[in-house]
């Protein structure tokens, strides 16, 4: 009986000193905020209201505009309050996200889809007013031109909450109520993940004829370009804002002062976007990647008179995926020269990009004038580069006017899975006429004969001619033509690359039929040497 009551002991004593179970690690911001998302959009997918990530995606975007925007007048509100200076808010209660979403037992139901969605409705204060989607809409008449009350009533112009369910939709806010846009390290993984998520939508908008510029490709055009802190950027064309962000992360860290962080951050990327959609994901996507008050105009690029187009308008660099495939109206060709006017939106938005160029030696509002001409890297497609009648007089106008240095022609299935249409990169500088155009074409992969969706283009697949570009010299991926040979080409600019092997589709048939002889020959000396192997090892 001792002896059990001494084991007893022994075990009660082996289990107080047993290592404590090792506590879980906490999640990471990462994981945090990938939980989040990841829960909200199964939330959304409950919801019958919503056809897909086209839908999805768009009504995070502007619940977590709202978060994003009450967080940063928090943040200014406190900094006015040390300064003992009185704050203005961008938006005044009960509209602001803390007077009716923050609180997780706030509004709910068909209560919360009239507050949002109506124009006239009763208010989370018990007043009746103004719908929340109306009241901001109505905020481009209280503000100036380009600020941030215009902005945020641009972005809601176009939106509108497809979500039937006011009960998920109080699920969303408290979901996305849990990001803090405060934090510098949540809004930089934040951004990553609004990066994939943007992927995913416009992967769901393939088959509407969508397409973006992927990543590696935005990435190579914005380096080789390199523009400056001090230098005006511009796309015109700005989609959800892929060439801008990739230019901020660029000229980012070239800044070392407060006030080169200013005119970073206020007089440096420029964009316009004409569609409702994008409009918004870029002001949310150039907001997650730390410019605070993006400077995208709402509206049709080309919907101004070129001739118009002043010294004080023009820009330093022009970065730019421009729509092509598309027909403009009547009214907007009226705004290009007679002799220049198509309806072919590649044409009309390189004629304005080369319109919108820094001139060397112009003046500069505020500043001293330009040393340098303004420069440009736009992709276009391979029609653009054989085309004759009006699009053969812009290519003379481009070698006549600017340095088109060179062209990169880009390999089949780079805009894979949105169109197999070929395209090129031109890159031209304001200084001065062509002479000299250099071609690089730039390989596929060993083994690919395309990209496509699930095997893309990646960067690394850059670095060569990431080396070429400093150090030219004609090889098998690049050679160079003069600009007189392109003029009496009729300015077709359609060139092969003249150091490929030749594909079989151009062999002489002769040498087709001597090429498998000798391979018959060959297998037949091979298939006699197995023979004589195979009676050696049987005798």
């Amino acid at each position: 009986m001792a002896r059990s009551t001494a084991s007893t002991a022994a075990s009660s004593t082996e289990k107080k000193t047993r290592a404590p179970r090792k506590a879980k690690a906490p999640l990471t911001t990462r994981e945090n905020l990938s939980a989040l998302i990841g829960t909200a959009r199964k939330i959304l997918r409950k919801d019958k209201g919503l056809n897909g990530d086209v839908d999805r995606l768009p009504l995070l975007t502007w619940v977590m505009f709202l978060k994003f925007l009450d967080d940063l007048e928090t943040i200014h509100e406190e900094e006015a309050e040390l300064d003992g200076k009185p704050y203005q808010p961008i938006i005044e209660r009960p509209y602001r996200w803390r007077d009716w979403a923050a609180r997780e037992d706030g509004i709910t139901g068909d209560e919360l889809l009239a507050f949002i969605g109506q124009d006239l409705t009763v208010r989370p204060d018990g007043k009746s007013g103004k719908g929340l989607f109306a009241h901001l809409r109505g905020l481009a008449g209280e503000g100036e031109k380009g600020s941030q009350r215009e902005v945020i009533a641009n972005v809601f112009k176009g939106v509108q909450n497809r979500m039937v369910s006011g009960y998920l939709l109080r699920d969303i806010l408290n979901k996305i109520n849990g990001i803090h846009f405060s934090s510098s390290e949540e809004i930089h993984t934040l951004s990553h993940l609004y990066e994939s998520m943007l992927r995913e939508m416009r992967d769901a908008a393939g088959d509407a004829g969508e397409f973006y510029t992927p990543r590696p490709l935005v990435r190579f055009m914005v380096r080789v370009t390199d523009p400056r802190l001090g230098e005006t950027v511009l796309d015109p064309a700005c989609g959800t804002g892929g060439f801008l962000v990739e230019a901020y992360d660029h000229i980012a860290p070239q800044v070392t002062t407060p006030e080169e962080r200013r005119t970073l951050q206020r007089d440096t990327l420029y964009g316009q976007e004409a569609k409702p959609l994008p409009y918004m994901l870029a002001q949310m996507n150039l907001l997650l990647h730390g410019l605070e008050a993006p400077q995208i105009a709402y509206g049709n690029t080309l919907d101004r008179r070129i001739a118009e187009i002043g010294h004080s308008e023009r820009v330093d660099v022009i970065l730019t995926n421009p729509p092509f495939g598309g027909e403009e109206e009547v009214g907007i060709k009226a705004n290009f020269p007679p002799n220049m006017q198509t309806a072919e939106t590649a044409l009309l938005f390189l004629q304005f990009i080369m319109r919108k160029l820094r001139v060397a030696g112009a003046p500069v509002l505020g500043g001293k004038p330009a040393a340098r001409g303004g420069r440009a890297a736009v992709v276009v497609p391979n029609g653009t580069l054989f085309g004759d009648g009006v699009c053969a007089a812009v290519k003379e106008e481009l070698l006549k006017s600017f340095n088109l240095h060179t062209i990169v022609r880009l390999p089949q299935g780079v805009f894979a899975p949105y169109t197999d249409i070929p395209a090129n990169l031109l890159f031209f500088e304001r200084s001065g006429s062509t002479e000299t155009i250099w071609y690089y074409e730039l390989p596929l992969p060993e083994g690919r004969k395309k990209y496509s969706k699930t095997a893309p283009l990646q960067f690394d697949e850059f670095a060569q001619i990431t080396v070429w570009w400093n150090d030219r010299q004609e090889g098998p991926q690049a050679w160079k033509v003069s600009a007189a040979d392109i003029a009496a080409r009729g300015y077709n600019l359609d060139l092969k690359n003249p150091n490929a092997r030749a594909g079989l589709e151009h062999a002489d048939p002769k040498d087709l039929i001597a090429s498998m002889r000798g391979h018959e020959a060959e297998v037949m000396r091979l298939l006699g040497e197995i023979e004589a192997l195979v009676a050696e090892v049987q005798r």
